[in-house]
């Protein structure tokens, strides 16, 4: 019999040939797994899940219906709440929301939410079953910036609510940071990404590509000319941070978003795509995120001897349990409580190393967290041919800064109302990454929720 404080362990690739490739590393459930998983959970009468999620997915009902088999009552019940249930599933930090405060958590271990998700939406897929469109549309026209996960929600939400609904893409392919910023061993781009984005096509939304909001159109044009009552931004935040230290301007210096956008969307990895990108012999990605550990995980498959350079130590690593015992396993080396001072170069300007300090833990700053504080006489060089920074994100500021009465605060993230999206310029939302700089793909959604009521209530009121 199985252990039912214990979670039913979950499939994946080993590390040592995950490690040499770029295809999914964990299977997921099948169907006797999952309905195993699903019948350790007590199906709370206060479900805590419920409150715990961005998103407030009706954790119990869905489960309910895996243990009884009926997987697409189950996945009806996710796609009310969810536009991304398979993406969810897979990058949604639930050791820290819904799987965080499972009751069945406080005796072993809390049920496996994100993996019944994944199993759910997955089963959904293979089967060719959509979520449920409106039955009446209202002919109002709504504009939303940016195809990421902020923007497919509020979308798919206003959709459903019967409007006509145009995405407008600064890329050539939809998606945002699920498609540029999350590798393809985390999340299947053609089999996931896509056909999710296609499920939002098929409650009636548009997307038009290659538009970028304050070169190709202003928001002004849209409401003024092209007929648009509202309008949501969810464009993200995808401008990259540096340290600002001597030697960051030097050939073989990265962005993690321009490493992992040149892998990712432009397919650098695979052989018949022509996108450039460094081989490199020994890289160091500086900072500890998601973002931090999918740089370093992309550079260990291409090839690289590959270090995560993290100023604090482990225990305050902020990337998921999971991603940073994945790249353990694979191979990426911790560097922690190690701080680059100077980025180091040769003849020509190309990287040759990095000149680091040592840190200890000092007092918590305002994070919480215990301050780095530099241990005197510590310096030393690390030799390295590549560096990848990734120490966060802000918005671009072209939306910002050619749309009137828009307000944005000091990191140029725009000024939103964090219940209902609503920013300083009438009938304007926004949310996700724009208004909170970089965060999770869970509250972006959470954001574009918001976002949609927020309209919907703007227009009804009218």
């Amino acid at each position: 019999m199985a252990d039912v404080l214990k979670k039913v362990p979950v499939r994946e690739q080993d590390a040592k040939v995950r490690a040499t490739n770029f295809e999914e590393v964990c299977y997921g459930y099948n169907e006797a797994e999952a309905v195993e998983e699903a019948n350790r959970c007590i199906e709370c009468k206060n479900a805590r899940c419920v409150t715990g999620c961005p998103v407030a997915i009706d954790i119990p009902k869905f489960i309910h219906h895996i243990k009884e088999n009926k997987f697409d009552e189950a996945f009806q019940t996710i796609a009310k709440s969810s536009a991304l249930p398979a993406v969810c599933g897979r990058v949604c930090p639930q050791e820290s929301q819904c799987e965080g405060v499972c009751v069945r958590g406080l005796k072993g271990e809390p049920v496996s939410i994100g993996k019944l998700e994944r199993f759910v939406a997955d089963w959904a897929i293979e089967k060719g079953i959509k979520p449920e469109p409106a039955k009446v549309k209202n002919g109002r026209k709504v504009a939303v910036i940016g195809s990421g996960p902020a923007g497919l929600t509020c979308a798919g939400d206003l959709a459903k609510l019967g409007y006509d609904v145009t995405i407008f893409e600064a890329l050539h392919k939809p998606g945002g940071v699920l498609l540029y910023g999350i590798p393809e061993f985390r999340l299947p781009k053609d089999d996931i990404v896509a056909v999710e984005i296609n499920n939002v096509k098929s409650l009636g939304v548009k997307i038009e590509t290659n538009v970028i909001i304050g070169k190709s159109v202003t928001i002004d044009e849209l409401i003024e000319e092209e007929g648009f009552e509202a309008v949501f931004i969810g464009s993200g935040a995808g401008l990259p941070m540096f340290m600002n230290i001597p030697g960051e301007n030097a050939n073989g210096v990265f962005s993690a978003n321009e490493y992992l956008t040149r892998n990712n969307l432009m397919k650098a990895f695979r052989d018949d795509y022509k996108t450039p990108i460094m081989k490199c012999r020994k890289v160091a990605v500086i900072g500890g995120g998601n973002v931090a550990m999918d740089a370093a995980r992309t550079a260990l498959r291409l090839g690289a001897e590959s270090h995560i350079v993290y100023r604090r130590s482990e225990a305050e690593l902020p990337a998921r349990i999971e991603e940073i015992h994945h790249a353990k396993n694979e191979g990426v080396i911790l560097d922690v409580l190690t701080n680059p001072v100077e980025i180091l170069t040769d003849e020509n300007d190309w990287v040759r190393g990095m000149r680091c300090v040592r840190m200890e833990l000092g007092e918590p700053d305002a994070s919480g967290r215990r301050r780095p504080v530099v241990i005197e006489g510590s310096e030393f060089e690390m030799e390295v041919d590549a560096v990848i920074m990734s120490l966060g994100t802000s918005p671009n500021p072209l939306i910002s800064s050619t749309t009137k009465g828009l307000e944005v605060n000091k990191w140029q993230c725009i000024v939103a109302n964090e219940e209902s999206g609503k920013t300083s310029k009438a009938g304007v939302y926004a949310g996700g990454d724009a208004v909170t700089g970089a965060a999770t793909v869970i509250l972006a959604m959470e954001a574009g929720r918001a976002g949609a009521d927020g309209i919907h209530k703007y227009l009804t009121e009218k």
